[in-house]
């Protein structure tokens, strides 16, 4: 029995997460998790899932759980985190599923690899911010990071087997998100309410937003250079509103493989949890009378793309202005604080401010982080 170690047990991954190990006990132990807010459904779940250890955001939290869950060990905050996704250090049977939202999954990601602890990775900004750091210590330390994303758990699929001097190009699919048949004028006036109402997928607030500026994508193709070692200029993005082909592989023979389902992430996430094994989970993409469109992403259309692709081929402290900034416009946007177009602006303020570090660290990464959002916030 694989044993799961959750960072976001209470957020629309970490439940879908759940999901897959509700539904396959005979295969996966929750040992530990950590939770949110909701402290109602955090007891839910821990009344649940019989946890070892679990962690919450604040001290009052953890106190309150504590006498609730006597059983339980319980600690808070980001020291928290890191204590997580190193718990029994010994044991080679655990998986790490990282599907916190933010910068916050980057610390605990790093410090699950130095022990030699294999990832489940739900959280784009850890790649985004610091894809060479954390894939180079990953290669050191025999460690490997299985993607949730539905795009790069479809490249992951494609390429089993194949030869990686073969790959000629990653193409990377995309909805389109919440505005995709808006003009840039009609984007003046739209509301949160609209923001958030993604046509395919059930995801996550946040996330919803960066999928209707296309930021979203951005970071894929980042995360995609730095998961497969492929070249920004060989990794391709199209609309693809239909949301069934998840992303395709082209080889240099000119032959094109492509992963299909339904738009489920319980499906990538049951990939990510059972390799090299596949697990039985009923729901079935039907094809009959489904017509499967294509078509280019404009990067005047969705400037956020463009700026993503750039800071990523730029390196450096680029991508994580690019993060810090982004995660904190649309925090802004969420809370009402600003317009929809005021959460490219500012990305693009930040970034035309920025200047490469020397030496560049994770303390560096971690210190402009925080520095870029305490500026914006």
């Amino acid at each position: 029995m694989k044993e799961i170690i959750i960072l976001g047990a209470s957020g629309s991954i970490g439940r879908q997460t759940l999901d897959v190990i509700r539904n396959n006990k005979d295969k996966y132990k929750v040992k530990g998790l950590s939770l949110g807010r909701d402290l109602k459904l955090a007891c839910e779940i821990l009344n649940e899932f019989k946890v070892e250890f679990a962690v919450m955001r604040s001290k009052e939290a953890k106190d309150e759980m504590e006498k609730l869950f006597p059983n339980i060990a319980f600690s808070y905050g980001e020291e928290g985190l890191i204590q997580l996704a190193t718990y029994d250090k010994e044991n080679k049977n655990i998986l790490l599923v990282v599907a916190v939202v933010g910068s916050s999954g980057l610390k605990p990601t790093v410090e699950a690899i130095k022990i030699g602890r294999n990832i489940a990775l739900a959280n784009k900004e850890t790649l985004v911010t610091a894809g060479e750091i954390v894939m180079d210590l990953a290669k050191k330390n025999n460690v490997t990071v299985f993607p949730i994303d539905s795009e790069h758990s479809a490249i992951y699929q494609s390429i089993v087997g194949e030869r990686h001097e073969d790959i000629k190009n990653l193409i990377i699919t995309a909805s389109g998100g919440s505005f995709r048949d808006y003009s840039r004028e009609s984007l003046v006036n739209v509301t949160k309410e609209d923001a958030l109402k993604h046509p395919n997928w059930n995801m996550g607030a946040k996330i919803t937003i960066d999928s209707s500026t296309m930021m979203n994508k951005g970071f894929e193709v980042i995360e995609a250079h730095h998961l497969f070692d492929i070249p920004y200029e060989n990794i391709k993005t199209l609309l693809h509103k239909e949301s069934i082909v998840h992303s395709l592989v082209e080889f240099k023979d000119s032959s094109i493989k492509a992963q299909l389902g339904v738009s489920d992430m319980r499906i990538p996430i049951l990939y990510a949890l059972s390799y090299p094994e596949r697990l039985e989970y009923n729901n079935e993409l039907n094809l009959i009378n489904k017509n499967l469109s294509f078509s280019e992403l404009s990067s005047k259309r969705f400037p956020c793309l463009q700026m993503a692709i750039e800071a990523g081929k730029k390196g450096n402290i680029f991508p994580t202005v690019l993060n810090a900034a982004n995660e904190a416009s649309v925090a802004l946007f969420l809370n009402d604080k600003i317009a929809y177009l005021d959460i490219e602006k500012i990305i693009e303020k930040e970034l035309s401010l920025c200047s490469p570090i020397d030496n560049l660290s994770l303390e560096d990464i971690l210190r402009v982080d925080k520095e870029i959002k305490e500026k914006i916030f």
